[in-house]
């Protein structure tokens, strides 16, 4: 018994993770890819690309995503390597077990679980907004109390003027994560076949939006392309500084929540047909795709609409804002349904990689066997599935979401910056492993992945950080009161 919380799993546990998988595995390399496209394309390009130029970058919002994608890039290599070498469902999680410790590893579970979960959230609630707009395009108006949580329901009636019932639920929200938790439970090829196809449609859209909107950029929108830094004042009456290459960095940080793709991949080592060499693909496929499509949409909308033009109802919907504003409001519709069908590909990416998260810590005795129990026929882990989407729709229905985007950046930037050092440390402890995918100039990648995520921690919203600490203290308090004396390496 090592009663260590530095001890670490051996990779013959993991061998024997892999041989004695229950999961089927379905996933090709052009489906995993898929999945990776359907978390990154969603809230990144529909929703935070108005609140990151407002706010934040300016005209110069196509560097703040090359910013993040360069941070990505260098952890997508770690995650690669590492996706090769333990081909196992945990993503960061898992690599970190075997490397640096128990320790490391469940806090970097416990901050993949805030990632997803509050993600998750933050995207049924925008879904809800998107669907409610196309419901209003085709005249149909849902009951402001059935589409707004119980505080926006009043704050909707008395800016109105309306005679406020007295509670409210985001039933839209609540409904979509219903339909998302019924596809994991049912299958993770049903859920693929789903999330391809939304994809297919999502991709045409964006498509749709650089082609067709480039014909109504004008020049004079990007001009100064990185403005002079000004105090720009933000929800709540706040002033903080923004624009100038402070400006840029900081609106990385802000839309990082829109690149947490890969991560999922890197989930679904379990249900892959050929993980050491279709996840390293998918992986970096994904990112690289997600990117360049990220840059030209950001370059596009920027061009169409001065950037000091997406304020109020602008910043939820700033796409389709673009198009209504350059005279082509039959887009809007085209737009606002594929942000409609593509943010449920979102959810449910990002739902799927958490309950993999959840399966992976339980098999390992850090949470209970009820995370990891598999449903005989499905073959998924339907128990925890209808957990998670039982706390996902109820916090989506009546809780309103603020820096929600922030935390889940935390999470995904903290559990970037490890897997980055834990890559690097496997490579020094065991340098002969035998690796079928190998994260180039290493001690050069590792290092910059690990300062450029760190740095952008740093930049994220005050609040969003203090919450974010305080659910990493819970998480302690759980290792040591539970986890440490249940997991299976101390018996």
């Amino acid at each position: 018994m090592d009663t260590s919380i530095w001890r670490k799993k051996p990779m013959s546990a993991y061998e024997a993770d892999m041989k004695n998988s229950q999961l089927k595995r379905v996933l090709g390399k052009w489906s995993l890819t898929a999945i990776g496209i359907g978390a990154i394309i969603g809230g990144g390009i529909f929703v935070l690309t108005g609140t990151a130029a407002h706010y934040h970058a300016g005209p110069a919002l196509a560097l703040s995503f090359v910013v993040a994608g360069i941070g990505c890039i260098f952890a997508a290599l770690c995650y690669a390597e590492f996706a090769a070498l333990l081909p196992v469902e945990g993503s960061a999680y898992a690599y970190a077990y075997g490397t640096i410790g128990e320790f490391f590893a469940w806090i970097i579970g416990w901050g993949l679980i805030l990632e997803y979960a509050m993600g998750a959230m933050t995207v049924a609630v925008s879904w809800s907004g998107y669907f409610n707009k196309l419901l209003h395009l085709f005249g149909v108006e849902i009951p402001y109390y059935l589409r707004n949580d119980p505080f926006s329901a009043s704050s909707y009636a008395e800016a109105n003027g309306l005679a406020h019932v007295g509670w409210g639920i985001n039933l839209p929200a609540f409904l979509v994560t219903w339909l998302v938790t019924y596809i994991l439970v049912k299958g993770i090829k049903e859920a693929a076949s789903a999330n391809n196809i939304i994809v297919i449609l999502k991709v045409a859209a964006i498509l749709f939006v650089i082609i067709v909107g480039a014909t109504a950029v004008m020049p004079a929108n990007w001009e100064p392309f990185i403005p002079e830094p000004t105090m720009v004042e933000h929800t709540g009456g706040e002033m903080k500084e923004a624009y100038g290459w402070k400006g840029i960095f900081s609106g990385a940080a802000a839309i990082f929540f829109a690149y947490i793709g890969f991560d999922a991949v890197s989930t679904q080592a379990g249900e892959a047909i050929n993980p050491r060499k279709d996840m390293p693909f998918a992986i970096i496929t994904s990112l690289l795709l997600c990117t360049v499509l990220y840059v030209l949409v950001s370059l596009v909308l920027t061009g169409m609409i001065n950037y000091k033009e997406i304020t109020g109802d602008a910043l939820k919907a700033p796409v389709a804002f673009a198009f209504d504003k350059a005279g082509m409001p039959w887009a809007v519709f085209i737009i606002t349904a594929a942000a409609t069908a593509g943010l449920i590909s979102v959810m449910l990416v990002m739902m799927l990689g958490q309950t993999r998260v959840f399966l992976g810590m339980a098999k390992d005795g850090l949470l209970p066997k009820f995370f990891s129990e598999v449903h005989p026929t499905f073959r998924t882990p339907w128990k925890s599935t209808i957990l998670v989407g039982t706390l996902v729709s109820v916090i989506a229905a009546f809780t309103p979401i603020g820096v929600l985007s922030d935390m889940t950046s935390f999470g995904t930037l903290f559990a970037f910056a490890m897997v980055c050092l834990a890559v690097l440390l496997l490579r020094q402890r065991e340098p002969n492993m035998e690796r079928s995918f190998k994260a180039p100039a290493l001690y050069l990648v590792a290092p910059l992945g690990i300062i450029t995520n760190v740095g952008l921690i740093l930049l994220l919203d005050g609040l969003a950080q203090k919450l974010a600490m305080g659910w990493l203290v819970v998480g302690l308090v759980v290792y040591f009161l539970y986890s440490r004396n249940a997991s299976n390496l101390n018996k």
